[in-house]
């Protein structure tokens, strides 16, 4: 790329779309050398664009917050996002668009200066005529968004529903909504497994600077994994069901629905079944593969309570 300005506007489209880029990287992709690179980042820098440098094997460039707000460069997507967005807004509504939303205002966030967030935050309550979704932080939302883009490691304050607030280490990989509420869909570093998490329950997001690779992950088991997540609440009722089948096998066929499985014997699986009352447990009793055998351990009066539910569908069957 040998035009100046266009290979200016090429590294600030770079600089805008990954939080840290090394020199090497950045003059691989714009087909340049090093030298060059550095060339343009003051080119940059002298428009007005904050640009952070950091020396050594690990170091780079990155796009920082300056005095005043610099031009932006916004994806095709992004752009439809902000016109449909305003139009929805004055109607009153907006369905849809959140993921592209979220991704526009992780972009001005990462470069907006100082005093004018002060007045995001003072006159968004004002403006906002319905408390937020479960009461999600923006701030939170958006440090989230911008690790699931850079693929950037962060420590987490997560207070689950029953017991006392505790940090994660965690690699995030997708933000969901639904509905009302966030999911981060994220790998635990400490219980080296996926996990699912509420936004709304998230304290505070701490970046640790430390870049990873990105795990695989479809998109199908990105839904069963918030599905899980949304379905694994406090418990009333709770039964378990020993399955003749080993574990491994039982993870194979159950996916992330097997969470809280344990080993019974060497061709048996625990696997806990709960939920509100007995009709949840009849319900995930129901999912068990056909054909397999099982018993249930399920403690009295719920024992007999769950027997006059199925008597009653039986009978309900043979009329």
């Amino acid at each position: 790329m040998s035009d100046p300005t266009a290979r200016a506007l090429a590294l600030l489209n770079l600089l805008q779309s990954h939080r840290h880029w090394s020199a090497p990287e950045l003059a691989q992709r714009l087909e340049v050398t090093v030298r060059t690179v550095r060339r343009d980042v003051e080119r940059l820098r002298n428009l007005g664009y904050r640009i952070d440098s950091a020396p050594g094997a690990h170091g780079g460039y990155r796009l920082e917050a300056g005095a005043s707000l610099p031009p932006l460069l916004l994806s095709d997507e992004e752009a439809v996002t902000i016109a449909i967005g305003l139009r929805l807004v004055a109607a009153g509504r907006m369905r849809r668009g959140a993921e592209f939303a979220l991704s526009v205002l992780a972009k001005l966030e990462q470069v907006l200066p100082s005093r004018l967030r002060r007045r995001v935050t003072a006159l968004a309550p004002a403006l906002q005529s319905t408390p937020g979704p479960g009461g999600v932080s923006t701030a939170v939302l958006t440090d989230l968004a911008l690790a699931c883009r850079d693929r950037e490691r962060v420590r987490i304050g997560y207070r689950p529903e029953d017991r006392e607030s505790e940090e994660r280490r965690v690699e995030p990989h997708a933000l969901v909504p639904i509905g009302a509420d966030w999911y981060l869909v994220c790998w635990d570093l400490d219980r080296h497994d996926w996990r699912t998490f509420r936004v709304d329950r998230l304290a505070n997001v701490e970046q640790l600077r430390v870049g990873f690779a990105p795990r695989a992950l479809t998109p199908e088991r990105v839904e069963d994994l918030v599905a899980v997540a949304r379905t694994w609440g406090t418990r009333t009722d709770e039964a378990a069901a020993i399955v003749d089948l080993p574990i491994e096998r039982f993870r194979a066929v159950f996916g992330e629905w097997a969470r809280g499985a344990t080993v019974e014997g060497p061709d048996r699986t625990r696997w806990p079944v709960g939920g509100a009352d007995v009709r949840d447990i009849a319900y995930g009793l129901s999912w068990l593969p056909a054909g397999t055998g099982y018993r249930v351990e399920l403690p009295e009066p719920e024992r007999a309570e769950l027997r006059v539910l199925l008597r009653g569908m039986l009978d309900a069957l043979g009329r």
